[in-house]
């Protein structure tokens, strides 16, 4: 509950439950398009250069073993989304499919929020972290894909679906910015310091109140049987954190690297897997996708996953 608290007050959150409020009064707050592309480019390039200064001088030597957890933790979270979609939902396949994407893939935002979460309840979690965010895409995207499309021509578009992720405007940023904080470290990123460590939190609180108004204008558009999605979209994303929480300390996290690498596999894709899904998956319903990833899960993990896994964490480490 202290932790549930402690979220609930954050400047971050709030102004998210703004945003929400702002658009349920239909107010005519509206970021402008360039605003927000900046907004996301800023926080991909800050929270990869923070990853990067930090791992300059970091011991690296549990990264190979986290890489590999993270993949086959991709592979199975798609996989059990797939089938609780198809048992659950009642989805055909191609549906189904699209939104284990979805919900295997990772949210960038996410991440940045439970990091941020941590850090203010006084907890570091391990900076190698960063790069665990795209390694779990990859195996998300081409499994979903995968079972979405069969065959040759199929295996063809994968590639090239498998490109663009690899291109894509947060993969880039992300591990540019980590490149550049590893290579530059504390003091060559000093110069930018204020800029980009020091303005962070404000930055993100208004990202978070264009998410805040966007999520709300989505939750319109769940139709008939919301309640099986909304179910589908906080069950799941809780099981897979709380396991992933374990699977995170039992692989020699701290608690609060633990708590993060759990929220990793808790969040649903609502930038990169549409993108991927809208390519390869074009006959799918990628709105109903990014409503549930981004106007159910997203603010369940920020009121309720987040903390939850930051306790569990906890109580496990004890």
């Amino acid at each position: 509950m202290e932790l549930l608290l402690l979220n609930l007050q954050s400047p971050v959150v709030l102004a998210f439950a703004l945003g929400m409020i702002a658009r349920s009064l239909r107010s005519d707050l509206e970021l402008p398009a360039a605003i927000q592309s900046y907004l996301a480019i800023f926080l991909l390039l800050a929270i990869g250069l923070k990853g990067g200064v930090a791992l300059a001088g970091a011991d690296l030597s549990g990264l190979v073993l986290l890489s590999l957890i993270t993949i086959l933790g991709g592979v199975i979270s798609t996989l059990s989304a797939y089938g609780v979609a198809r048992l659950w939902l009642k989805d055909p396949r191609i549906e189904a499919a699209a939104l284990a994407a979805h919900y295997g893939c990772v949210s960038a935002v996410t991440f940045i929020a439970a990091h941020q979460f941590m850090e203010a309840a006084g907890e570091k979690p391990e900076a190698l972290l960063i790069t665990l965010v795209v390694l779990l895409e990859i195996p998300a995207l081409l499994v979903g894909l995968s079972i979405g499309r069969i065959g040759l021509a199929a295996r063809r578009r994968r590639r090239e679906v498998l490109y663009e992720v690899l291109v894509s405007k947060s993969v880039v940023l992300l591990l540019g910015g980590l490149a550049i904080g590893a290579i530059a470290g504390p003091r060559g990123v000093a110069p930018v310091d204020a800029m980009y460590f020091g303005l962070f939190q404000g930055v993100l609180m208004l990202f978070m109140l264009d998410m805040g108004m966007l999520a709300a204008s989505r939750l319109g558009e769940l139709g008939s049987g919301w309640w099986r999605l909304a179910l589908y979209a906080t069950a799941l994303p809780l099981i897979h954190g709380l396991a992933a929480t374990a699977l995170g300390l039992i692989a020699g996290l701290s608690a609060a690297g633990a708590a993060v690498f759990g929220t990793l596999f808790a969040s649903a894709s609502y930038i990169a897997a549409p993108a991927a899904v809208r390519a390869g998956l074009p006959q799918a319903n990628a709105g109903r996708c990014i409503t549930a990833a981004l106007g159910i899960t997203f603010p369940f993990n920020l009121l309720i996953g987040i903390p939850s896994f930051a306790a569990f964490a906890r109580w496990l480490a004890s």
